[in-house]
């Protein structure tokens, strides 16, 4: 490529042949055709190669094709282009009353490659985001379109499908009626004697922070729909003021909080759609356990704690209901997740790593496809109990495996 494309953190430099942006469906589909391997790059948020072609493929975005966002208020869906963002999304939205069930903490990642990831929200009751979805759009290896809807037997294959089968051009996504949300923080939540599950249901989404330094979360954000009764938080008390999750970064870039009402989507996501979230100095990775586990496996991190807080920024304890997708983090199991942002400092990073991945180990933890992470590509195969359907699929609509790189080619291996 004469550009240098990164991902959003600037961590990753793709090395694929050419970067693509079609502006047309049929330019993309004249595209795909012809190309011996494709990938496709959504809002760049992962943190590994999960999206590089390699040196001989094509890397391709739909940022260029036309940003369709239609909605349809008597069934309460909406039909949306894949390289749209939630941001956009859930403006448009909201403008028919509508709302989207959950959103992720940053709504500047794209839709399509969200779902495809696995990428959620918080709450118990709060399946990813590609739960949301009905019917997914897709050009396969030969350029012809192809559509799979709820209820087609391949349908649980198809939404977090990790780019296997083609390049997600429109996604069809349920709605509800539009509600308003209030914002909580509270601080100093102890570790000992945590009650996970009463916490964890204390809103329609929690997130409880820590860096780990102490065996405590400085802060609980406290996320709840004021069309439901509220719920009482009486293990810590309220933050004095706004906050940021990372100790010391401006407040003014997250969501209102103090308990003031607001629409959804100026509430669910931890930060504003227009502030950048952070200058990207980061790296990500993040585990899925199953829920039952959770303050074993937080006891589990505690003992590695001083290590862990070493390269740390901060960490974020969310929970996720199960889904049915076959490649999802919380396929067939309510999970709670480990999420982890570290210092951009690989070699000091990766060995942490390894090692936090071995505390976690007992409660068989799913890493977030697009997070860095050690587990290797065999152990994860025994993690997903539907693979070899996923691997049928992928043949199925890929047959010459123009949509596998390194990294989808290792875990399908076998």
């Amino acid at each position: 490529m004469t550009d240098r494309v990164t991902n959003w953190a600037r961590t990753i430099t793709y090395t694929a042949e050419a970067y693509r942006r079609p502006p047309t469906l049929d330019a993309l589909r004249a595209l795909v055709a012809r190309s011996a391997k494709v990938r496709v790059l959504g809002s760049g948020h992962s943190f590994n190669g999960i999206a590089d072609p390699g040196p001989h493929g094509v890397l391709l975005s739909t940022a260029a094709l036309p940003p369709v966002i239609e909605v349809d208020a008597a069934a309460r869906t909406v039909r949306v282009a894949g390289g749209v963002r939630y941001a956009e999304l859930a403006r448009e939205v909201h403008a028919y009353g509508l709302a989207l069930p959950n959103m992720a903490s940053l709504p500047h990642i794209s839709v399509a490659g969200s779902v495809a990831t696995g990428t959620h929200g918080s709450g118990v009751g709060n399946a990813p985001l590609a739960s949301a979805v009905r019917e997914v759009e897709l050009v396969v290896a030969d350029g012809s379109p192809v559509t799979i809807a709820r209820g087609d037997k391949r349908f649980d294959g198809a939404v977090t499908s990790l780019g296997a089968l083609g390049v997600v051009t429109a996604l069809t996504l349920d709605l509800e009626p539009a509600y308003d949300v209030a914002q909580h923080v509270y601080t100093g939540l102890p570790l000992r004697g945590l009650d996970f599950a009463a916490v964890a249901a204390a809103g329609h989404s929690v997130s409880l922070f820590t860096d780990w330094r102490a065996p405590s979360f400085g802060q609980v954000w406290v996320k709840r729909r004021t069309d439901r009764p509220a719920v009482d938080f009486p293990w810590a008390p309220p933050a004095a003021g706004p906050v940021h999750p990372v100790p010391g970064m401006p407040a003014a870039n997250c969501t209102e909080q103090l308990g003031v009402p607001g629409p959804w989507h100026e509430r669910l996501p931890h930060f504003r759609a227009e502030f950048t979230p952070s200058s990207g100095e980061e790296i990500q990775s993040e585990y899925l356990l199953p829920r039952p586990a959770a303050v074993d496996a937080l006891e589990a991190v505690a003992g590695v704690r001083e290590a862990v807080a070493a390269v740390l920024q901060i960490c974020e304890v969310r929970t996720v209901a199960a889904d049915a997708q076959w490649l999802s983090p919380a396929h067939g199991r309510d999970s709670v997740a480990l999420h982890f942002t570290w210092v951009r400092d690989a070699p000091a990073v990766l060995p942490v790593v390894r090692r936090l991945e071995e505390a976690l180990a007992p409660f068989d933890p799913r890493p977030h496809w697009g997070k860095v992470y050690e587990v290797p590509a065999a152990g994860l195969r025994r993690r997903y109990p539907r693979l070899a359907d996923f691997r049928a699929l992928a043949r199925a609509l890929d047959p010459a495996a123009k949509f596998t790189n390194a990294f989808v080619g290792d875990l399908l291996a076998g």
